[in-house]
């Protein structure tokens, strides 16, 4: 993967003395992205949700209330499908598809991209620019797509909580071994208590590209 990233670059991280990009992909999803909303609100925290369209699609009251609560919309695909396994066209008309869905359903168009499994082709690289999708990375996340436990996430998650850093998580299980992600959900107040032990604020990541 890093040598793909090195081929393909993008964000990993910004330029930020005092606060972690916190984001979110694969949904929305019903399994947790209420709960992942709610403990974002009751932490006081907003994020980016880097969205699939298919999922958009199938919970659309749902992708509404991301941006309703005052979070950022991104894009995480279409189908969240390995791009090594598309045509160019079907690649391209993926992250296309994708845009028109999130902006259908939300009223925003989305700004920034994150490939599925943080993989690029040349063509779905080629196809942020022809969209003015800015491709995104990670620099730290809590290996939650794996069947872990809250606290096993929060400590995965805040081990590399520095300033700068782009945090990964995710609010669905669909694409994922595990069974749920409401252990993402949980994980959340003792990320938010890393995140203030280390002086740092959890912010969406547009705002730290303004």
């Amino acid at each position: 993967m890093l040598e793909r990233w090195r081929e393909m670059p993008a964000l990993e991280r910004v330029d930020s003395e005092s606060a972690v990009a916190l984001t979110f992909d694969d949904g929305p999803d019903e399994d947790a992205t209420p709960a992942v909303l709610e403990a974002l609100a009751e932490a006081g925290l907003r994020a980016t949700f880097f969205m699939v369209g298919e999922q958009v699609m199938a919970n659309l009251e749902l992708a509404r209330a991301v941006p309703a609560a005052g979070h950022e919309v991104a894009l995480h695909g279409y189908e969240h499908r390995p791009h090594d396994e598309l045509t160019d066209t079907q690649a391209r008309d993926d992250l296309a598809r994708g845009v028109g869905a999130l902006e259908a359903a939300t009223g925003t168009r989305p700004r920034l991209y994150r490939p599925p499994y943080g993989l690029f082709s040349a063509a779905s690289y080629e196809a942020c620019a022809e969209l003015d999708l800015r491709p995104v990375y990670w620099s730290a996340w809590g290996l939650d797509h794996e069947p872990l436990p809250a606290e096993r996430i929060a400590d995965l998650a805040c081990r590399d909580l520095a300033a700068g850093a782009i945090l990964l998580l995710h609010d669905s299980p669909r694409y994922a071994p595990r069974e749920s992600a409401r252990a993402t959900a949980e994980a959340i107040p003792a990320i938010a208590d890393g995140a203030r032990g280390r002086g740092v604020e959890l912010a969406p990541l547009g705002d730290l590209l303004r």
